[in-house]
């Protein structure tokens, strides 16, 4: 076959993909880099999709999911099995105190999120949720009709009733025009405003992320979360963390809630919980959103044996306490070489993070999101061997470094090194 007949092959088969991919084809990872056909290197500083916290191939996982696949791939969650129970118990020894029941019977995070939404609603008997401008949340249904963006409900002629957005605690943005100092966060007072003029009058959950994913990687300032948390158990309303970013050690902590010492309803896992790409999420609940009948939120491949056997691996890493202050300590070294970075380059915004949830705000020179440039610039970091994604599906302007937690502070400076190469080509 010559070269030209598999150039059309190839173009066969990539148009009959349904979604769009690119002509670059890869071929193996390792650790933290990946490598295409012709044998490129590339430091992920993606995770893939955030999913791989523990990197390309690692061999725990490989293991785990090797061991179990020759014992038993999966079987109805109406049985125990050991996989599964044992996925359960570190769940409950790393999650929040408060947080006693875990739903493992869900495929990925879209349907943990909606999931923990129908307990809130079960729970509480009322219906509204609210969520933050420019949260993700998910790709069902009801979590695009509850994301924070426009667009990602402007295809569709119905989408689920009972969402309201409120602004995020985004202080580089602030909504309301206001300082850390002055603001006396608005952004949680003024939930009470919307509730009474935009709600039902019957909200059952405010759903957030605690570093934002897809919207930008807002942190939210000191003393928001106690503020939320406040507020929401003065008014009967219950507080879900959707944590299928910032959990499984992404923060440096465990879960992002004891970053910022809040104990929510309940959090939602996924992504990292797989370590090397496992599909494994579930739900954390505390008492008083236990009791939703199984049959009202059940998937056929949630509780997959396979899944559990590398989510159990992939804790056992992670719950390290040397594992997690390295993800503490390379994240600080990063965040403040990307501080530097943005000394010389006006076109740097801002830099905020925690942990390895990192992101970099490219602005115009009148401080207005620069949405093409952060592209630009995403796509061209792929010639230094960076693969970096950027904000909300690319209407965003914010560069996401979210590598593997098990990055090196050597790899840490390659990746800024890289970084700086970038930006000294792009703004010479």
């Amino acid at each position: 076959m010559t070269s030209s007949e598999q150039e059309l092959i190839d173009k066969a088969v990539r148009d009959a993909i349904y979604y769009p991919v690119s002509d670059q084809s890869m071929q193996r990872g390792e650790g933290i880099y990946l490598y295409d056909l012709e044998d490129k290197e590339y430091i992920d500083c993606a995770s893939a999709t955030f999913n791989l916290s523990l990197g390309y191939g690692h061999p725990a996982v490989v293991s785990a999911i090797q061991q179990q696949a020759a014992e038993l791939i999966h079987v109805t969650s109406s049985f125990q099995s050991a996989p599964i129970s044992d996925l359960v118990r570190r769940l409950v020894e790393i999650s929040p105190k408060n947080l006693t029941k875990v739903h493992l019977k869900v495929s990925g995070g879209s349907e943990a999120n909606e999931g923990a939404v129908k307990m809130a609603q079960y729970a509480t008997g009322k219906k509204d949720v609210i969520t933050l401008f420019r949260s993700h949340l998910g790709q069902t249904m009801m979590m695009a009709s509850l994301s924070g963006n426009a667009f990602r409900r402007q295809p569709f002629p119905l989408t689920y009733p009972g969402g309201l957005h409120v602004p995020d605690p985004y202080c580089f943005r602030c909504f309301y025009g206001q300082t850390r100092e002055t603001c006396g966060l608005m952004c949680v007072d003024r939930i009470d405003d919307f509730i009474e003029f935009a709600s039902s009058g019957r909200v059952a959950a405010v759903m957030v992320e605690p570093v934002s994913g897809n919207g930008g990687n807002i942190v939210p300032p000191d003393g928001y979360f106690q503020q939320l948390r406040k507020f929401c158990d003065e008014r009967d309303i219950a507080l879900i963390f959707d944590e299928i970013q910032t959990g499984i050690g992404r923060t440096g902590q465990m879960f992002a809630a004891q970053h910022f010492d809040v104990q929510p309803d309940a959090i939602t896992v996924g992504k990292g919980l797989g370590g090397a790409g496992a599909q494994v999420a579930g739900i954390l609940t505390n008492e008083r959103l236990a009791g939703l009948p199984g049959n009202h939120h059940s998937f056929t491949y949630g509780a997959n044996l396979l899944a559990a056997a590398a989510a159990n691996a992939t804790v056992d890493i992670i719950r390290q306490p040397e594992f997690l202050a390295n993800v503490r300590s390379v994240g600080n070294h990063i965040l403040a070489r990307l501080a530097e970075l943005k000394k010389s380059y006006p076109a740097i915004g801002d830099v905020r993070g925690i942990g390895l949830m990192l992101g970099m705000e490219i602005i115009e020179p009148d401080n207005s999101p620069a949405v093409k440039a952060t592209n630009h610039l995403a796509a061209a970091a792929q010639r230094h061997g960076l693969i970096i994604r950027t904000s909300r599906y690319g209407y965003g302007n914010v560069l996401k470094i979210r590598p593997p937690l098990i990055m090196t502070h050597d790899e840490a400076d390659i990746v800024c090194d890289r970084l700086e190469m970038l930006f000294r080509e792009e703004f010479a």
